[in-house]
């Protein structure tokens, strides 16, 4: 199992992943979650009369990966030492076409001339109700099934053979042979002739894999025809502007060029989650993915290529610093109202087209965070507008999390006149442990743990806060409460309601989360464990003062618990989930906490971590191993990434590096 996606590429509807060799791991169309196409896509060359030497796996290749600058066109060299055949392979995909171009251009570094010949074996996933066969096309092949097509041929170039059954057999050999044009195999493969390269010589082979839905043959063929005729140069050319111009449109922070190594790091880290957010957003609805897919099999985990509504108001919040406003406003306006269930609630994840996907639990802090963040994005764009187009949406919400906090706190959400009775209604029922809840037990953070939990509080407390704050924008709005005896009624109940319940909050959290032996706040009212989510109760839902007595406690059992030999910040005591690691938000979190308090020194400690640990590409890692200081999970990921633009926002603000 291939788990690493070390490059990134994509386009509106397509995403592509491959390994630090060039080996293409992962293909989605039409979404960035659905659906997968590649179980295998290899390449290889025949060299004289050697065996098929793999481009992505050989013992003499010498390998070189980057992008061009400021763009998603990834670059890998391929050098085998033995033949001294250099072999530049770029990636890159069309920006008005489902169309894969990767371009090859051999280079014979040797003495001695080398005939070389170009293989493709590819394999697509295929069951039995969606069952791939392929056909021989001029120039390639076509790998089909009911509802896709995967065309795979070369501009310019026709192939010298072909095998549909049995490739695995024979590949190996360069040898393939089959007499067949078509067949029922879901692997199949392609040879080109290369031609002989003498030394100093230069060769092109642009090979282009284009995606779409099951025609009839012959509007397939014309198609792929259609698309030889485009000049791949010029849309070479055009796809590196067409990145390189939204780099410069999305630099919200207004960075200028780096001064010395450490904010050149800064910089291309900076500039490759600019790059790396459209990869992950559904352009339709908004929704925004955690992560190129790792792990389809679920060996290790859930799968990350699914819409987390409280990942994704993360992520927004950064979109909103880098200039990506319409990209938010569609993300609450499209998708959260479309996710959103009849009770309120949303569910904990979703794919980017709005339906459910597989779930395991419930997040009350997934509800919670869409109130916060709508009222974030008001703070940004200042357009009451959008508060009037999303406000019955964050009231339903608010609903569902009244009558979650009243069910799970035991507490009741009434008018001043009914005081007395909800009193020794509460002091009876406070300490009962037997009740039987309405609503489900929600999971924590991490989704690993049903019970109360203070982050999932603190984010309910926020979102009652963000919905009184909302009340009080429109409130000033002609249109949106004058004249209206009822609708004025109903909201001010409604803030009655809420504050109570976050004076509620707030008590049960000092109450039942507070350990006193251990002199600081714990998670849950189970384990009781240190967890860096805690700080989610300062920042960014500030239930919590920073410099409070309580807090400081706990930033400190936090130090001794949770920060490890090399700097990094595990998520909590004893987690075992993937090696233990740290995580790179969890040092960011901690980076924000010590910019509340002003102390700079310490925060330039915990973000430094995150600076030096990137992968080779910039990308930021989920967890971050302690052994090589270098992403060891999921490479890529959104949420880590919109972290680190809220950090750098609040570090340099929106002038320069300093």
């Amino acid at each position: 199992m291939k788990y690493l996606n070390e490059g990134i590429i994509g386009n509106k509807n397509m995403l592509a992943t491959f390994t630090e060799k060039g080996e293409l791991l992962r293909l989605y169309f039409p979404f960035k979650d659905s659906k997968q196409y590649i179980n295998f896509f290899h390449t290889g060359v025949k060299i004289n009369d050697s065996d098929l030497i793999y481009l992505h796996d050989d013992i003499n290749n010498v390998y070189k990966q980057y992008y061009d600058t400021d763009t998603n066109v990834l670059n890998t060299e391929v050098t085998n030492t033995y033949f001294n055949l250099k072999i530049v392979q770029t990636d890159y995909m069309l920006m008005k076409e489902n169309l894969l171009v990767k371009k090859y251009v051999f280079l014979n570094e040797g003495k001695i001339d080398l005939n070389t010949k170009f293989y493709i074996h590819s394999e697509l996933l295929s069951d039995n109700n969606n069952f791939v066969g392929c056909k021989i096309i001029d120039g390639g092949m076509l790998q089909y099934a009911h509802d896709f097509a995967v065309s795979t041929f070369a501009k310019g170039n026709d192939i010298s053979g072909h095998q549909i059954n049995g490739s695995k057999d024979t590949i190996k050999r360069g040898d393939i042979y089959d007499k067949d044009y078509i067949g029922m195999s879901k692997d199949s493969s392609v040879c080109y002739d290369i031609g002989n390269i003498k030394p100093n010589e230069k060769k092109l082979l642009e090979i282009c894999i284009l995606i779409d839905e099951n025609k009839n043959v012959s509007e397939m063929e014309t198609e792929v025809n259609r698309i030889k005729k485009i000049d791949l140069n010029k849309e070479y050319n055009d796809t590196k502007a067409y990145w390189r111009k939204y780099v410069k449109a999305h630099n919200g922070l207004n960075l200028k060029e780096p001064k010395n190594s450490y904010e050149e790091k800064i910089y291309e880290i900076y500039k490759r989650s600019i790059l790396l957010f459209p990869l992950l957003t559904n352009q339709d609805t908004g929704g925004v993915i955690a992560a190129a897919e790792v792990d389809e099999n679920f060996t290790n985990c859930g799968r990350y290529a699914y819409c987390w509504p409280r990942d994704a108001v993360f992520i927004t919040k950064a979109l909103d610093i880098l200039n990506m406003e319409k990209e938010t406003e569609k993300f609450y306006k499209v998708f959260c109202k479309k996710t959103q269930s009849k009770n309120g609630m949303w569910e904990q994840r979703f794919f980017t087209d709005g339906k459910l996907a597989p779930c395991w639990g419930y997040q009350v802090d997934e509800t919670a965070s869409v109130v916060y963040g709508v009222y974030e994005h008001y703070k940004h764009s200042k357009s009451e507008k959008f508060l009037k187009d999303n406000l019955h949406m964050c009231e339903k919400a608010v609903d569902f999390l009244k009558r979650y906090v009243e069910d799970w706190l035991n507490v009741k959400a009434i008018d001043e006149k009914d005081k007395d009775i909800v009193k020794e209604e509460m002091e009876q029922s406070l300490s009962n442990q037997n009740v039987e809840h309405k609503y489900h037990v929600s999971y924590d953070l991490w989704e690993m743990n049903e019970g109360i939990h203070l982050y999932s509080l603190a984010s309910i407390y926020s979102a009652f806060d963000c919905m009184e704050k909302i009340y009080k924008v429109l409130g000033k709005s002609v249109s949106e409460f004058e004249n209206n005896r009822l609708k004025e009624e109903k909201v001010s109940k409604n803030i009655k309601q809420i504050e109570k319940l976050q004076v509620e909050i707030k008590k049960y959290i000092n109450e039942n989360m507070y350990d006193e032996e251990k002199n600081s706040y714990v998670r849950n009212t189970n384990d009781r464990k240190m967890d860096i989510s805690i700080l989610g109760a300062i920042t960014p839902f500030n239930v919590f003062k920073p410099k409070e007595n309580k807090v400081r406690n706990t930033i400190e059992r936090i130090n001794l618990t949770l920060r490890t030999y090399t700097g990094g910040y595990q998520r909590f005591e004893q987690d075992h989930y993937m090696n233990g690691n740290p995580w790179a938000i969890a040092n960011l979190w901690m980076t924000l906490y010590y910019l509340e308090t002003g102390e700079n020194k310490k925060a330039k400690e915990s973000f430094d971590f995150v600076v030096k640990t990137a992968g080779k590409h910039y990308l930021l890692g989920e967890q971050i191993s302690n052994e090589t200081l270098k992403p060891n999970w999921v490479i890529g990921l959104g949420w880590s990434h919109a972290m680190f633009i809220i950090v750098l926002e609040k570090l340099y603000g929106k002038n320069q590096l300093k």
